[in-house]
């Protein structure tokens, strides 16, 4: 098995769907457990999600865990319409997949972190592609949490690009900027892959078209899944020349670092609904003279991480 143990924090939409997927094609890292949150739906559809989609890859041995259900100064989460729409109502594109047997565990996904964080230590990666409600937890929890994690990479914000929910913030920092104010503060080893970079690494049909051509039943589900996808970015008018690879960027940075160029920058984030930059990922003044502990992705070598991660989905669809 792999060294190093990685954990997907998911708001299993579709583009966590092709994180997920590349995590379990990828030799050099051990998936050893999923934390299902909220965002792009539910936390209760994403864990079902989850497990349907492990089951799909042959990966059941994946356990499951439930994050938390909403944002840390709410007492519900409301799906957004625009989700929906770029995701379907059932989070993948509308696409049904057959039901896994496997349960989630009866174990909360804050209290596994935590436990996998003393275990693991500098081996293990935490990967949250949603909100940062269920990190924050645990470090509300267990300050310890933000030394002993090996590495946070995480998929969120905006730095020199607009946000995709107001000018200033991206939408997995927007669910609960509060918490991501916690994480940016207390998680050392953190590295932001951002809009700045995902934007710029887009997926399209003719991808789609060679997973269809594989005849397995993995290829033909994950095509409708990315389709759909691909036609609420056109239809949206998001980007008419494909669909971003948000979430598995975020993956193969964690990975291989060589993908990215980064700003090693600490920073905080902003949520005074007042000033107008609410939910806004932005160098923190207070710490420009420590040690720097964050960096934040600028410049992406999209030429060489599209081809590889077709590459990789190829394999684990076959």
């Amino acid at each position: 098995m792999a060294e190093k143990k990685m954990i997907l924090d998911l708001d299993t939409g579709v583009d966590d769907a092709l994180a997920l997927a590349y995590a379990i094609g990828n030799p050099d890292v051990d998936l050893i457990g999923v934390i299902a949150s909220y965002g792009n739906t539910t936390n209760q559809i994403a864990a079902q999600n989850t497990l349907n989609l492990l089951h799909l890859l042959g990966a059941d041995d994946v356990p499951v865990f439930i994050g938390e259900g909403h944002s840390s100064t709410t007492d519900h989460f409301d799906v957004m319409p625009i989700s929906q729409q770029i995701h379907g109502k059932n989070g993948i594109g509308d696409v049904e997949l057959t039901t896994a047997k496997n349960q989630v565990s009866n174990q909360s996904g804050v209290d596994f972190l935590i436990e996998a964080a003393h275990q693991y230590q500098d081996k293990l990666i935490m990967l949250p592609t949603g909100p940062l409600t269920n990190l924050a937890k645990a470090l509300e929890i267990d300050p310890a949490v933000g030394q002993l994690i090996g590495q946070t990479t995480l998929m969120g914000g905006a730095l020199s690009v607009p946000g995709n929910v107001t000018p200033f913030s991206e939408a997995n920092i927007h669910q609960d900027p509060e918490a991501a104010d916690v994480v940016f503060r207390h998680q050392e080893n953190l590295t932001m892959v951002g809009l700045d970079v995902t934007l710029r690494t887009l997926l399209t049909k003719a991808h789609t078209a060679e997973w269809r051509e594989l005849g397995t039943v993995a290829g033909q589900k994950y095509a409708d899944i990315v389709d759909y996808y691909i036609d609420a970015y056109h239809d949206l008018g998001i980007n008419e020349n494909g669909a971003a690879l948000h979430d598995p960027l975020a993956v193969a940075v964690s990975i291989d670092p060589s993908y990215i160029t980064a700003l090693p920058l600490n920073m905080k984030v902003t949520y005074d609904n007042q000033t107008g930059d609410y939910g806004r990922t932005i160098g923190d003044t207070e710490r420009l003279l420590d040690s720097t502990t964050a960096q934040a992705a600028v410049l992406v070598d999209q030429k060489r991480f599209v081809p590889d991660f077709q590459e990789q989905m190829l394999a684990v669809l076959k």
